[in-house]
């Protein structure tokens, strides 16, 4: 199969119908509380897109970090999921969709009192790759800093420190993520 971006996610007469049922997909575990299953590769898609669902436990946060090159759209299947992208805050629940474009300080946590569970779709694709190096490092046993550092860069993935990040902790009584960089 020949699968073009530019003319759509696949074409050709050999393109083949990929299917990933409920409960598919490699799972692995991101962070205290966060974790990714792949559900479509870049590699299924012409690298025009990956999806990956993400669970999130009740108190979960993601670190804030920029993505310098892709764009992330999430819908929330379940729970409640909290959004920062700079100063602008939502949260979302059951259907709810928001776009995170890169260049961007945002973090995401589970916003409400039972687990949560959003899909997340990277344009363009390749980022999956740095979700799985994660997920990794996170089974070969404790993480170093300096692992998360070399993962990050090459995914031109900076993480911040923003100064509404304290607030969002204390609001939404979450766990703060380890720093690992």
């Amino acid at each position: 199969m020949t699968i073009h971006a530019r003319d759509g996610i696949a074409s050709g007469s050999t393109a083949s119908l990929k299917v990933v049922q409920p409960g598919e997909g490699r799972a692995g575990r991101l962070g205290p509380g966060v974790g990714v299953v792949f559900k479509i590769d870049g590699q299924d898609t012409g690298g025009a897109l990956s999806i990956v669902e993400h669970p999130f436990a009740v108190g979960a946060l993601v670190r804030p970090h920029v993505h310098t090159r892709e764009d992330e759209i999430s819908i929330v299947l379940e729970g409640e999921i909290g959004f920062r992208s700079e100063d602008q805050e939502a949260v979302l629940r059951p259907g709810g969709y928001i776009i995170k474009p890169r260049d961007q300080v945002h973090a995401m946590w589970n916003a409400g009192s039972t687990p949560a569970r959003m899909i997340e779709i990277i344009s363009p694709a390749g980022f999956e790759g740095f979700f799985r190096g994660f997920a990794d490092l996170n089974d070969a046993g404790p993480i170093s800093p300096p692992d998360v550092a070399a993962l990050a860069e090459q995914y031109g993935l900076p993480y911040a420190q923003p100064d509404w990040l304290t607030d969002v902790i204390e609001r939404y009584g979450l766990t703060p993520p380890p720093m690992t960089t």
